[in-house]
C-alpha cells in the first residue's frame, strides 16, 4: 500500500491570492464597491467560495446579489492561473516524495473544476491519483467525510496518510478521521489554527521530512 499525502489547495500547493484577489476585486468593481488588498482576502479564503464571498459582501455592509456566485465563478475559472503558482519547493518535493513510494491527492473546498483546470494549468495534476472538491461529495472540510472520501477516490488507507493544511479546517477534518496532519505555516490560516495540528513546517521540504518521519517506509 503506497503512503498517501493528502493535500489542501489553497495557501498549501499553489499561492492562488493574487488571481482569487483580482477575480473579487472585479467582482466589486461591476458593483460600484470598493477593492480589497490581498491580505485581507485571504482571511476570507479556505471555507468554500460562496463563504467567500458572504464575507466580501458583508465587509462592504451588503449581501451577494443572486448573480454573484455565477459572475464571480465564470470569471475565476477563466483566469485561474495567471498568477497562482506553486508554492516554492513543492515540485522538486513532490518528485522525491513520489519517488520514494508516496502517492498525492489534493481535498480542497475550492470547486472540483477549477482546482482541476489550476491544477492542470500547473502541471500537477497528472501527480495526483484523485482530486475532492468542495462540490465532488456531500460534505466538505472540516467535515472529515470529505478527506475520506478524497482518500478512497485515491485508493488510499487511513493508516498510510498525511494531511497536509493551512487552514482549521485541515485540522479539524484530519483529527476526526484519524490522520495525522501537518500545519502548513507558509499559507493563508492565522497561526491560531495550527492548534490541534500534529506537527507544524515551515516550507514544502520540512513537510515532506516531517511526513517521512511520521510514516517511515516499510521495511
Amino acid at each position: 500500500m503506497l503512503r498517501t499525502l493528502l493535500l489542501d489547495l489553497d495557501g498549501t500547493l499553489v499561492d492562488t491570492l493574487p488571481d482569487l484577489t483580482a477575480a473579487l476585486n472585479r467582482l466589486m468593481a461591476a458593483r460600484a464597491l470598493p477593492p480589497f488588498p490581498p491580505a485581507e482576502v485571504a482571511t476570507m479564503v479556505g471555507d468554500g467560495v460562496a463563504v467567500l464571498l458572504a464575507r466580501a459582501f458583508a465587509a462592504r455592509g451588503r449581501e451577494p446579489d443572486p448573480e454573484a456566485l455565477a459572475a464571480f465563478m465564470a470569471d475565476y475559472e477563466s483566469h485561474v492561473a495567471v498568477e497562482s503558482r506553486l508554492f516554492p519547493g513543492v515540485r522538486p518535493a513532490l518528485d522525491d516524495l513520489a519517488g520514494q513510494g508516496w502517492q498525492f491527492a489534493v481535498c480542497t473546498n475550492k470547486p472540483e473544476g477549477a482546482a482541476r483546470a489550476l491544477l492542470d494549468s500547473l502541471g500537477v495534476l497528472p501527480l495526483l491519483r484523485a482530486v475532492g472538491g468542495g462540490d465532488s461529495f456531500p460534505t466538505r472540510k472540516p467535515d472529515p467525510a470529505h478527506l475520506l472520501a478524497t482518500l478512497a477516490r485515491a485508493g488510499g488507507e487511513v493508516a498510510q496518510t498525511v494531511v497536509l493544511g493551512d487552514h482549521r479546517n485541515d485540522v479539524t477534518a484530519a483529527r476526526q478521521a484519524g490522520v495525522p496532519c501537518i500545519f502548513a505555516v507558509w499559507g493563508y490560516g492565522a497561526p491560531s489554527m495550527a492548534e490541534g495540528s500534529t506537527a507544524v513546517a515551515r516550507d514544502f521540504a520540512e513537510a515532506a521530512a516531517i511526513a517521512n518521519r511520521l510514516l517511515p517506509p516499510s521495511r
